[in-house]
């Protein structure tokens, strides 16, 4: 079976048969066949994380879209691996440390990656269903500049399909500014599957969208979030952020690590007040 869906993918990869929908269809079913053999002969992630992988396959939710340029498959490729590389990080539970324990019990975790530098982790419950931490989070990005005090600004600079975009992010530079205006560019990808809900993004160029004056441009990803309900308590959702972020400069570590894990501890407070309002 695979050697027949090597030949059928490599068919598609030429530009005068990529719009011919039929065999795309037989392409994506090819494909999805044999990961699906594939998966059942070997040990899977957890639950949750198996199932996002699983049913996000690039092709089969493409199919019913209109065709989409060489730039956009790049950037919706790029929200892909997003995707998938934050969650092989979240699925490895080994050699995570404590940064900081709230009182009311939001944990922001560390660990450091030999190909991505120190990563952070917040755990943390939200006394709201899904639908409207997503709704907040995916479908209002724009306003979380309104009440993060961390964010001065989110702008969608391009919509591509259904699940990316593209967007212009200005950070709020901390009190004493100690590290000074930082802006992104990054690609965001967001999937919904049954029970759980995944944010995922890393930085990238975009040319309407050069270095802003003033602003130092720093880098994140990959970076991602996680929404399912609170196994017991559909009302409430536990989400999980993990954070990468390179804010370039001449930054002591010291400092970077600390405004990083207060970053997520302030940005569930904030969300919290948010949702209450």
């Amino acid at each position: 079976m695979l050697p027949a869906t090597s030949k059928l993918c490599a068919a598609i990869s030429y530009r005068h048969l990529r719009n011919m929908t039929g065999l795309r269809r037989q392409a994506a079913v090819a494909i999805s066949q044999e990961l699906s053999r594939l998966a059942s002969h070997s040990p899977g992630p957890s639950t949750w994380i198996h199932q996002v992988r699983r049913r996000s396959s690039l092709l089969s939710s493409r199919l019913e879209e209109k065709p989409f340029s060489e730039m956009e498959m790049s950037y919706i490729k790029q929200g892909e691996e997003a995707l998938q590389k934050s969650l092989r990080i979240l699925e490895d539970q080994d050699d995570w440390k404590t940064e900081t324990v709230a009182g009311n019990g939001d944990k922001v975790l560390s660990k450091v990656l030999p190909d991505v530098g120190k990563v952070f982790r917040l755990e943390v419950v939200v006394d709201q269903p899904l639908d409207t931490v997503y709704g907040e989070l995916v479908d209002n990005m724009e306003q979380m500049g309104d009440w993060n005090p961390n964010v001065k600004e989110v702008r969608i600079l391009e919509k591509i399909g259904k699940d990316t975009v593209i967007t212009h992010e200005k950070a709020a530079a901390p009190p004493g500014n100690i590290v000074g205006p930082r802006d992104f560019v990054s690609v965001r990808c967001s999937r919904r599957r049954g029970s759980t809900c995944v944010l995922a993004g890393m930085s990238t160029t975009y040319g309407a969208m050069p270095e802003q004056e003033g602003f130092i441009r720093a880098e994140n990803g990959p970076t991602c979030m996680v929404l399912r309900p609170l196994p017991g308590s559909p009302s409430q959702t536990r989400l999980t952020w993990l954070l990468s972020i390179d804010l370039k400069g001449w930054l002591p570590k010291s400092i970077i690590n600390q405004v990083l894990s207060q970053t997520q501890v302030d940005f569930a407070k904030h969300l919290r007040q948010r949702l209450a309002r």
